[in-house]
């Protein structure tokens, strides 16, 4: 598993979180803000007012507020919970800022592509309509070679994004909170899924409208009882965002800081994963909507970064930040992906700066312990440092069959015996950081089980949604009857992930990797058809809409 998330790390250096992936989405954003003229501003408030209209006598399968809530379904999700939390555990409390502004100006990204999605869509066999970015890259620049590139990154993020990283939050977040084994929740959800996704857009779109508005009141109320809980601490929290957006992160508690590229890259990477502005998954869920103009569409997409974003992850953010939990170091057992044994003992502040390079994989003084570890009663008797979720470790102990070791163990190139598990308190990561959150509330050490049933039905919603996208990538790509063998693999691959027979450290990193993958000729393609866009806004304004 160590050797395969090298691998995957490899790739994302050189593409999701390499550093012209992050400039490229925030120029693209800020060139479209300027282009159109602020359409986050300008057209806010009208994409209010088309939401709840109910486009009567239009073409579509959903209503405005359907499509949104679809494709807030698929935006609303791990990334929200687990992802604001990873992003904040790696890049410190600046990633949230960078969250912030990749959400201003993904709102007119978001414009921009399910407008034009919108236009060029087209009706399928069943006489029902579809689109999304392979259409306006093939009919809008007559470059199909680019929509089958799209289509096919797209439906490999479908797994990478949509699917495994939803589950596995799922299951480790319920394993946490209620003990229960990763299979068993892995076989109940892979169930339901398939119940849903097989009914297509429209049970899938009326799931999702009953969904999205009760998980946003439950995880609504659970992240305000630890804001009232915990007041003070709110502007305290605001301010250290911002002072360290440009200096980064000092180590505190546990946390060993954090540089402001880790905060910058990662703040834009999660903030891209999270509303999925630019990446083009969303189109296909707005384009089926029952709106006259394609651009009152667009209208509507702009509120999809800013409630999943500055409201949501904002929400989960600060939760985070003022309970103080992102410094604090937790029971926990350690994955090997995020586990190192090193030589010497290290201390958190003298040695903060090595033990990140190390991390980062740059040179350091810092060395990897290989050889034979001595252990008694499960405590290593060496002179060594475990290093566990970017912290170090304490009160390790090393368990075989669940009971303390004596003996030796072979520890070599960060590989050992799959029977061993290493178990400590270290810092932790991902949905379980949120949940230790929110048990700083009202609700006490009940506030994870809100994080536990928000993220089911959170998760659930993404899902479904981008079983969808990946039925209409499938389509594209192999035809309408392909669909069905695309539904199994995916169910499969849900389960797989749940299942805990994959890393959660190697699913995340893969998520990073799809998502940059997609994401890349949509930009592309958006910024070539921007004449066509202005055209499209023009007609709209000098129409007889109200």
């Amino acid at each position: 598993m160590e050797i395969l998330n090298s691998y995957i790390l490899l790739v994302d250096s050189y593409f999701g979180s390499a550093a012209w992936f992050p400039l490229l989405l925030l120029s693209v954003g800020i060139f479209f803000t300027v282009y159109l003229g602020v359409p986050q501003f300008k057209y806010f408030l009208i994409g209010w007012k088309i939401l709840f209209s109910s486009g009567k006598g239009n073409e579509g399968q959903t209503s405005p507020f359907q499509a949104l809530s679809t494709a807030l379904s698929g935006t609303v999700g791990t990334g929200n919970i687990g992802g604001v939390a990873m992003a904040i555990f790696i890049g410190g409390p600046a990633a949230l800022f960078w969250m912030w502004i990749t959400a201003f100006l993904g709102m007119t990204t978001k414009f921009v592509e399910v407008t034009l999605s919108h236009h060029y869509r087209l009706k399928n066999e069943s006489g029902e309509l579809f689109g999304g970015p392979m259409l306006y890259m093939e009919k809008g620049l007559n470059m199909k070679w680019l929509g089958v590139i799209f289509t096919f990154c797209l439906l490999i993020s479908t797994f990478g994004s949509g699917n495994m990283p939803q589950i596995d939050n799922i299951s480790s977040t319920i394993e946490s909170s209620f003990g229960l084994n990763p299979l068993y929740t892995s076989i109940v959800m892979s169930i339901l899924v398939g119940m849903v996704i097989i009914g297509g857009i429209k049970r899938i779109a009326l799931i999702a409208a009953s969904i999205v508005p009760l998980m946003a009141l439950i995880y609504l109320i659970g992240g305000l009882s630890v804001l009232i809980f915990n007041f003070e601490n709110i502007i305290p929290s605001f301010a250290v965002i911002i002072s360290d957006v440009f200096k980064g992160s000092s180590v505190a508690g546990g946390f060993l800081g954090a540089s402001f590229s880790l905060a910058f890259t990662y703040g834009v990477a999660r903030g891209l994963y999270s509303n999925e502005a630019g990446q083009g998954s969303a189109p296909i869920a707005h384009a089926t909507s029952k709106t006259k103009h394609s651009v009152e569409e667009g209208f509507v997409s702009i509120l999809e970064p800013f409630i999943d974003t500055l409201i949501i992850c904002t929400l989960t953010g600060l939760v985070i930040l003022s309970s103080g939990v992102w410094t604090e170091k937790f029971n926990n057992n350690f994955e090997r992906s995020s586990m190192f044994v090193i030589e010497g003992a290290q201390e958190e502040k003298k040695d903060a700066i090595e033990l990140l390079k190390f991390l980062s994989g740059e040179s350091s003084s810092i060395k990897s312990f290989s050889g034979e570890l001595v252990i008694k009663e499960g405590k290593i008797l060496q002179d060594v440092t475990v290093i566990n979720n970017r912290s170090i470790a304490e009160d390790v102990l090393v368990l075989k069959n669940n009971i303390p070791y004596t003996g030796t163990l072979k520890y070599q190139d960060n590989e050992f015996d799959s029977q061993f598990i290493f178990t400590g308190k270290s810092l932790v990561k991902s949905a379980v950081l949120t949940s230790k959150a929110f048990n700083k509330g009202f609700f006490g050490n009940y506030g994870e089980y809100i994080v536990s049933i928000g993220l089911l039905l959170f998760a659930f919603s993404t899902v479904i949604t981008w079983a969808y996208y990946g039925d209409r990538c499938t389509a594209y790509l192999f035809g309408e009857s392909s669909i069905i063998y695309y539904r199994l693999i995916y169910i499969f691959a849900f389960f797989v992930a749940g299942s805990g027979f994959l890393d959660t450290e190697i699913i995340w990193n893969f998520a990073l990797i799809t998502v940059a993958a997609s994401t890349l000729p949509n930009l592309i393609s958006i910024f070539l058809l921007r004449n066509k866009m202005k055209t499209l806004v023009s007609s709209y304004q000098n129409s007889d809409n109200d």
